[in-house]
């Protein structure tokens, strides 16, 4: 085992210790942890920089970010558990678990359309407030109401919070519980995973504080759909991270966004995907291979409804797949996620790995960070 300052990894993948420290100085971090479960245990655990820039505090082991999209991982290994255990039939209408959701032409929708991006609902007509937002049910109203933009299943859009707000509801109707409750009863506690969709108040303490990195594009307009689609039509704000309810906001990070509003240390996050590919410390997977298998089919690739162009990323059953160009991962059994500002994880049954990076330095277009490191992981794995 190869010791550091902040965290170990074992000599095998000392490669990715090797590439994690380069990126402090060619990248620029502020704070950032790796961390890396192979064969069903803890092979890399890392970390460094400061948590917070405004008064030096470190990065620790306990420490957490905002992990944006990531949360849509973590919310479709729910909606996959569910359906191994028989509970959610992925291809069968929403409204078979809400009912109220069969109206002005989304009859026909299923939960495998929304986790693919094709259900037609990347944004909402209606505007609910920012504490309607946190109330839950008038989202869940707005989207009933809603109409889709295109015949659901014939066309894919990021469905950016609908995603979330969506399955969370039809995991709400079949469990009683919202997605981040479900999450942590059917999965996290058990493991012990610092992963939530809705941070404990008593975690604010840990929680890492996100600085943009500077250079970073400007939005399009604020009636652009892609901003639509990542504001809920403005009431919240990207990458706005400092504005109200912006995503240093302990209101925003302490509800549940079940779309985009996870927050996780690198740890819980690999952990997680290693669970489900692998299992860890000896228990079977959470995800048996006919379910891998089933979310692993390519639902949308290429340019979306709306025209966006085509950078490469292919979808599965709610998660993205290996994506060369795009998000590589280790290879065509990878499934994961990534989020805004360079967060990263997935999860390969093949390679038997599950694998996070997290920062909260957020850089934009041509962030490599994230990218290096899952090439470490792999050249460990299989040098040539």
């Amino acid at each position: 085992m190869k010791a550091l300052d902040n965290g170990w990894a074992d000599e095998a993948f000392g490669r990715v210790a090797d590439v994690f420290r380069r990126d402090f100085d060619e990248y620029g971090e502020l704070g950032a942890a790796v961390a890396v479960f192979a064969g069903g245990r803890q092979v890399v655990d890392l970390w460094g920089g400061v948590a917070d820039a405004r008064d030096g505090r470190a990065w620790s082991a306990e420490t957490v970010v905002p992990i944006f999209s990531c949360a849509k991982g973590v919310v479709s290994v729910c909606a996959h558990l569910l359906a191994q255990q028989g509970r959610l039939d992925l291809d069968a209408p929403v409204s078979r678990y809400w009912p109220e959701f069969a109206r002005a032409g989304k009859e026909a929708i299923t939960s495998r359309m929304v986790l693919g991006h094709r259900a037609g609902l990347p944004v909402l007509d209606r505007t609910p407030g920012f504490e309607e937002i946190v109330a839950w049910t008038p989202v869940v109203r707005a989207i009933e109401e809603q109409e889709p933009l295109w015949e659901p299943g014939t066309a894919h859009e990021y469905h950016g919070h609908v995603f979330g707000f969506l399955i969370g509801e039809v995991i709400r109707r079949i469990t009683g519980l919202t997605p981040g409750a479900y999450f942590r009863k059917a999965v996290a506690d058990d493991l012990g995973l610092r992963t939530w969709i809705g941070l404990p108040e008593d975690e604010l303490g840990h929680l890492a504080r996100l600085s943009e990195a500077e250079g970073r594009p400007s939005m399009p307009g604020p009636d652009s759909l892609p901003v639509r689609i990542v504001t809920m039509n403005g009431v919240l704000v990207f990458p706005g991270i400092d504005e109200p309810h912006g995503w240093n906001d302990p209101a925003m990070l302490t509800a549940e966004f079940p779309g985009a509003g996870a927050v996780s240390s690198a740890s819980g996050l690999a952990g997680l995907y290693a669970a489900a590919a692998t299992g860890i410390d000896g228990a079977p997977p959470l995800l048996g291979r006919d379910t891998l298998d089933d979310a692993l089919r390519e639902q949308s690739s290429g340019p979306s409804w709306s025209g966006f162009p085509d950078l490469g990323a292919r979808w599965g059953t709610g998660f993205l797949l290996d994506s060369p160009g795009f998000r590589p991962m280790l290879g065509p059994r990878g499934f994961g996620n990534d989020g805004a500002g360079g967060q990263f994880a997935f999860g390969d049954d093949e390679y038997g790995v599950g694998f996070a990076y997290v920062s909260n330095r957020m850089v934009g277009h041509g962030d490599g960070r994230a990218t290096r490191l899952a090439a470490a992981v792999r050249e460990c794995l299989r040098p040539e």
